[in-house]
């Protein structure tokens, strides 16, 4: 079977393949580093809900299109109605917390860049996959100038640990894939002919094993997580509302450096 939900010819989309017990989806959208359209991110809700009624699937793949990035970032032309920000950031919140919660393990195949909505699909994912050259990071300080909602900032934390999530954060900086493979982040590194074997060999040794098993663990994992969330609206209004991430999304449309000025 192979859908796409809810897209057009040439547009850009998610793309759904399953075959026996394995789903395969795939972000495409190559001419923009496969950075995500809000209609991309209501693609893998649906999704996510269809894949959940399909008691048959036991395990998902994602991966970019065009082997030059899996996903980096969101389509920036979407944040230019500066009013439906904070609200795009909690629509978009429900839509990973979809995916966090899919009940069968998920693998990501990571090649070039995941930035962004990019690093947090992948780590929402259950273990990633990447080649030698990959890169990872939210480098929104120097973008951009947004922030992060409080359950984003978690699953990234309890993943990456807060010293990596700074670094990433607060210094813009983009992390290669062998720093990440030693820290656990990565399951594996694999060569760009070889990562589609290597995804196809974990999913493959997952299947065999028992699904409540792994479907109990990351719904208590996904649990432990999320709880005890705190309230962070005040702090995102703040941000998404300043002079500063209106300069940001103008800059970056433009091509230049943005002028900070912290207000």
């Amino acid at each position: 079977m192979n859908t796409t939900p809810n897209s057009t010819h040439n547009a850009p989309c998610l793309q759904l393949e399953v075959t026996g017990v394995m789903a395969r989806i795939t972000f495409n959208n190559p001419s923009a580093r496969n950075a995500l359209t809000w209609p991309m991110y209501e693609q893998l809700k649906a999704i996510c809900d269809q894949l959940t009624k399909m008691p048959e699937i036991r395990v998902a793949i994602l991966r970019g299109a065009g082997n030059h990035a899996f996903v980096s970032g969101s389509d920036i032309q979407q944040f230019v109605d500066l009013k439906k920000n904070v609200a795009y950031e909690e629509a978009v919140d429900h839509i990973f917390r979809a995916f966090q919660h899919l009940p069968f393990p998920t693998i990501a195949l990571i090649e070039g860049v995941a930035t962004g909505s990019g690093l947090l699909i992948a780590t929402a994912c259950d273990f990633r996959i990447s080649t030698p050259e990959a890169r990872f990071g939210i480098p929104v300080a120097k973008t951009l100038g947004n922030c992060l909602s409080a359950s984003n900032l978690s699953w990234l934390s309890a993943h990456l640990g807060v010293p990596m999530i700074k670094r990433m954060l607060l210094t813009a900086e983009l992390i290669k894939a062998p720093e990440l493979l030693a820290s656990g982040f990565l399951y594996q590194i694999a060569s760009a002919e070889e990562i589609t074997q290597a995804g196809d060999a974990l999913a493959a040794k997952m299947t065999a094993l028992a699904p409540l098993t792994q479907k109990s663990t990351k719904i208590v994992l996904a649990q432990l997580i999320e709880s005890n969330l705190p309230d962070c609206a005040a702090i995102m209004r703040e941000t998404y509302n300043s002079s500063d991430f209106k300069e940001g999304v103008k800059s970056f449309l433009e091509g230049r450096s943005a002028q900070w000025q912290g207000k």
